[in-house]
């Protein structure tokens, strides 16, 4: 290293005093350095000092390490834990410009955790450590329970893992109470069926079934097993110790190209304002554009955040990349604020595969610009993920229906099945899936000894 900790505490104080001039409001911000060894391993518990064991965190941890060995892919230059205080890992092979660059990236990082709408009405920031470490406890005591053990234990979170992130996409949602909504939805009707047109006939509404389960369709599936279910009491631990970190997760997932854009955005303003050395400038320069660079045949949110975010400045001024850092997710961002200009800077394309070749379908001109800025806000965050969601539960044989929202796109049939699968797993009877398949309706069957039929 060509730099001691003395050296890296000095520049944190020169950073530390620019992101409060420039009112960054951020948590109280730790570093630890650490090597590459060490940073593969927090890469695969993603960022957590402590988590539960799962066969696939080991399996991300030797696959990241296979590569890295051979060179066919980097490591993260740092790591940051959303949480009060906010932790950051630093790689310690960076150059200590490459380590002043990261801690101000981290400090945008911080500000955006602390400060999104999503990141603080779906996730306690001050409980987060602690919560990762009491889910690790929990499951390690139900793998050295003699009568559970970890084939039990693992079956589970297999199973759990299969739909983790098939929970509520309305980030600090407060549930209501099933008498509470059934009340409602009694007065609902009870107020439409007594007021109608004297211009038109009465027509006579079929009252709905106010003992239905669930009375409205219930998008957190994991949530509705572990209340509906006939699954024993840890079983159903597992499963809420799952769905809570899917929920801190989520908002993570929702805003990649924003943070990465934002946290690029600072790095890149603070350093600016370091008076750098010249020979720390220069390498400045060229790390700033390694991070922002675009990637063939892929999208850099780093690239696309970055240049959103400089386009607003420049359009709006300051105040306006604040309100807009607080409000929005990927997907709001880049239908507002994508505009054809940056498209056709960034020269974006959409290209789909035909038999054996990959042919461009939409350039960035007037009349396909739109197009592109749509298919990339439908496909953001959790947008990507199949949205697949419980309707109904029959009373007398508990039978499961599930129903996914089709959007044009179709479910891959090679997970569709085996996912089916893992649900019947943790339903332990019949699971039915709607879905369309060619613009068709299709009715997917799986019954209690996994035998998969379509309807």
């Amino acid at each position: 290293m060509d730099y001691t900790i003395n050296d890296l505490e000095k520049w944190n104080d020169k950073i530390e005093i620019i992101a409060k001039e420039s009112d960054l409001d951020y948590y109280p911000q730790e570093f630890e350095i650490v090597n590459f060894n060490e940073m593969i391993a927090y890469e695969a518990y993603s960022g957590m000092p402590s988590r539960y064991p799962h066969w696939s965190f080991g399996k991300s941890f030797e696959k990241t390490k296979t590569l890295h060995k051979y060179n066919l892919t980097g490591l993260p230059y740092e790591m940051v834990i959303n949480s009060d205080p906010c932790i950051a890992y630093l790689m310690n092979d960076n150059t200590l410009l490459l380590q002043i660059l990261t801690m101000a990236h981290v400090y945008g990082h911080n500000d955006f955790f602390k400060n999104n709408r999503l990141f603080k009405e779906g996730t306690k920031a001050y409980n987060t450590l602690e919560m990762f470490k009491n889910h690790g406890m929990m499951i390690r005591n139900y793998i050295n329970d003699p009568s559970i053990g970890y084939d039990n234990v693992e079956k589970m979170l297999n199973a759990a893992h299969s739909i983790r992130f098939q929970v509520s996409r309305t980030m600090g949602q407060k549930r209501k109470e099933n008498h509470i909504l059934r009340q409602e939805m009694i007065d609902d009707y009870k107020e439409s069926s007594t007021h109608y047109s004297i211009l038109e006939p009465r027509v006579e509404v079929e009252p709905p079934d106010f003992n239905k389960i669930p009375l409205q369709s219930e998008d957190n599936i994991l949530y509705f097993i572990s209340v509906y279910s006939d699954l024993e009491d840890w079983q159903k631990n597992i499963i809420n110790i799952v769905r809570e970190e899917s929920q801190y997760f989520a908002p993570q997932i929702e805003t990649k190209i924003m943070n990465e854009g934002w946290a690029s955005y600072w790095h890149y303003n603070i350093l600016k304002k370091l008076q750098l050395p010249p020979p720390l400038h220069l390498e400045f320069i060229k790390r700033h554009n390694d991070v922002v660079r675009p990637i063939l045949g892929g999208l850099n949110p780093y690239h696309l955040g970055f240049e959103i975010f400089c386009d607003l400045k420049e359009r709006y001024g300051e105040e306006k990349i604040f309100e807009v850092r607080e409000f929005d997710r990927d997907a709001s961002f880049i239908r507002r604020y994508l505009t054809q200009e940056i498209c056709e800077k960034l020269n974006l394309f959409e290209y789909c595969k035909q038999g054996y070749e990959y042919i461009i379908e939409k350039v960035a001109d007037e009349d396909g610009w739109e197009l592109i800025r749509n298919t990339l806000a439908d496909s953001a965050g959790m947008g990507s993920i199949p949205y697949i969601r419980v309707i109904d539960m029959s009373k007398k044989e508990k039978i499961l229906t599930l129903e996914h929202v089709y959007d044009g796109r179709e479910l891959q049939a090679k997970y569709l099945e085996e996912t089916l699968r893992y649900v019947q797993d943790l339903w332990g009877r019949k699971v039915l899936l709607k879905t369309k398949h060619k613009n068709e309706s299709a009715i997917i069957l799986c019954d209690e000894q996994k035998n998969i039929k379509f309807y």
